[in-house]
């Protein structure tokens, strides 16, 4: 079995970051991220690293939305190694960094809700959400009316 690491992801891993989020927005896993959003909010993301092959194979990103919130985004494992635990550790990563941050609330906008339950994540209203909507929804091609990720938030 080939060696994983997680770590945060550096100038390099940003063409990865776009195949594997451009990968699965096609499937309708997730938004599609451009590479002027990757390179603007590079330092945001973990990523994991197949270093026997050296090889991008996961990502996440925390974006600071507020004062007293972040946002988990961009989250994808690669395939091969799913239900591995993996998408819990960058999920766990990225929590630890909103703590080591004094960020006390995080909250996700996905289509993998019992992924995110299971990480102690809970159902919310987007209304609970202002700064996320009128930031960054506004330029999203499916809002108001076609927005169909549902929003969770983590009280840490």
């Amino acid at each position: 079995m080939e060696a994983i690491r997680l770590r945060k992801a550096g100038i390099q891993d940003v063409t990865a970051i776009h195949g594997l989020l451009m990968a699965n927005s096609q499937k309708g896993l997730l938004l599609p991220r451009s590479y002027n959003d990757l390179y603007n909010h590079l330092r945001d993301f973990f990523v994991l690293e197949n270093a026997g092959e050296n090889r991008i194979i996961g990502c996440c990103a925390l974006g600071i939305t507020w004062k007293n919130l972040a946002e988990i985004r961009s989250l994808v494992v690669g395939e091969s190694v799913r239900r591995q635990g993996w998408g819990r550790r960058l999920v766990e990563a990225s929590l630890s960094e909103a703590l080591t941050l004094g960020i006390y609330r995080v909250f996700t906008l996905t289509y993998q809700v019992p992924f995110f339950a299971g990480n102690g994540f809970q159902e919310v209203d987007k209304e609970h959400l202002p700064q996320k909507v009128w930031a960054e929804c506004l330029h999203c091609p499916k809002y108001p009316d076609c927005c169909d990720e549902v929003a969770m938030l983590h009280e840490l």
